[in-house]
């Protein structure tokens, strides 16, 4: 703990006590006796030496004449604690402590017994007395209800420590630990807006605010913040967020695209933040296409975070426009920048490569797939499909013929299968085969209506 470190500093130099020599611990020590003058300074050297028992019968001389001084119910604590005899230890701090209240090296004394002993409820009280003569202590307090799991007295306590005096890496450490706990997150989220309102112009806040937004998924109040923020703070990255959405709301794309850049740069924006900017700007791009090389600038920036399925996202956006050249380029690129993807998204792109009558694409991506994903029906199917198209009828019949199997609960994926096994029978000239796949067909068709 931060103010113990200093206690034992001033304590330890050469065992005498601080108050000989400033207003720290006692004034002044009153020799009033030779006798009582040579048995405390023999204390003083017996625990310089380290044997406490000798001090301790010195100290007990000097009580005899001296039954009321301060000073000597302090060394005998600090003798005591050295021998680990905490009750005495801390009977006798107490003692020096009723005799001088106000020299918090007394009460110093018996919160160096309680952390000893591991007495957090009696620390806690001790503690309170010391932050009276030393608002220094607060810090230990705030590491004792950490010990003891008072997250309330703690959260409160750190918060009020960070807005008074700064903040440090310990107690942003306790704060980490406390709030990862959910039932805190309110209670963070209602002191940051205070402090907002507080301090309108300390962009920390919004940041910490935007980010425990952020963690429960609350997009909406993330924005919010973001335009306070740009209100008071117009120069803020942050403020960039709301003042991209007001942009394309006017419909000024260079302001957009200005605001836009900023954000996607920066290292403090989080990338939830980012990637709706990106689906606004698509859309925005979308309808104005003379923004489409600020838009792949984005993505291409976007693309470096692997959290986000950028190519695969922009892919779908111009498959559902139908524009299948920038749905090809996109799903391609998703294809092979993205780990784990999933299956949806090379069937979308067999069928951009069959909607552009790409057909040798079509087969050739399809045949690789069908090896790396044996029992997945659609790529059978667009393996055999295409190589129909190619003329390729043997090899797109027993495509065809080994993928129906695996169609499971799927009757316009199954009768496709058979519409093209028709296709691949009718160019090998087998004309009853042909019949019957397009009377299969016919009847899944028949039983979907």
């Amino acid at each position: 703990m931060n103010c113990r470190g200093i206690v034992f500093l001033f304590l330890g130099f050469l065992g005498f006590p601080i108050w000989i020599q400033a207003q720290t611990e006692p004034d002044k020590i009153a020799m009033a006796q030779n006798e009582y003058q040579d048995a405390f300074y023999e204390a003083l050297l017996q625990k310089g030496i380290e044997n406490y028992d000798k001090a301790l019968v010195a100290l007990e001389k000097c009580l005899k004449t001296h039954p009321e001084e301060a000073a000597v119910h302090y060394e005998l604590g600090k003798n005591y604690l050295a021998l680990k005899n905490y009750d005495s230890a801390y009977a006798s701090f107490e003692k020096a402590a009723s005799i001088d209240p106000k020299n918090k090296w007394f009460w110093v004394g018996m919160y160096d017994v309680t952390y000893a002993t591991k007495n957090y409820t009696k620390g806690i009280i001790v503690l309170n007395q010391l932050i009276a003569l030393d608002p220094k202590f607060k810090e230990d307090l705030v590491s004792v209800y950490m010990a003891t799991t008072q997250y309330d007295k703690a959260l409160e306590l750190i918060n009020q420590l960070n807005e008074s005096v700064g903040k440090t890496d310990q107690r942003e450490a306790y704060k980490i630990r406390i709030l990862s706990q959910g039932k805190y997150q309110n209670t963070e989220i209602d002191h940051l807006i205070s402090q907002i309102d507080k301090f309108p112009k300390e962009e920390a806040n919004y940041i910490d605010l935007i980010y425990r937004y952020s963690k429960n998924n609350e997009v909406e109040k993330m924005l919010e913040v973001a335009q306070k923020l740009e209100r008071e703070i117009p120069t803020s990255e942050w403020a960039q967020v709301s003042l991209f959405k007001f942009h394309i709301e006017k419909n000024d794309g260079q302001s957009a695209v200005q605001a836009m850049n900023v954000v996607l740069a920066s290292t403090k924006i989080d990338s939830k933040i980012k990637h709706r900017m990106l689906n606004e700007f698509l859309i925005f791009a979308g309808k104005n296409p003379k923004y489409e090389s600020d838009l792949e600038k984005a993505i291409t920036i976007m693309e470096s975070d692997p959290t986000v399925p950028v190519a695969k996202e922009v892919g779908n956006f111009y498959y559902q426009k139908k524009q299948w050249e920038k749905a090809i380029k996109y799903f391609e690129k998703a294809v092979l920048t993205t780990p784990n993807l999933s299956l949806e998204t090379p069937i979308l792109l067999l069928q951009s490569y069959t909607e552009m009558k790409q057909f040798k694409e079509v087969s050739e991506k399809a045949q690789a797939w069908v090896e790396q994903y044996p029992s997945q029906p659609h790529f059978y199917y667009y393996a055999g499909l295409g190589y129909n198209q190619l003329r390729q009828f043997k090899k797109a019949k027993d495509f065809l013929e080994s993928g129906v199997d695996y169609v499971i609960d799927n009757p316009i994926l199954e009768a496709n299968f058979y519409i093209q096994l028709g296709e691949s029978c009718n160019g090998l000239g087998d004309m009853t085969k042909k019949e019957f796949y397009f009377s299969k067909a016919n009847q899944l068709v028949k039983a979907k209506k």
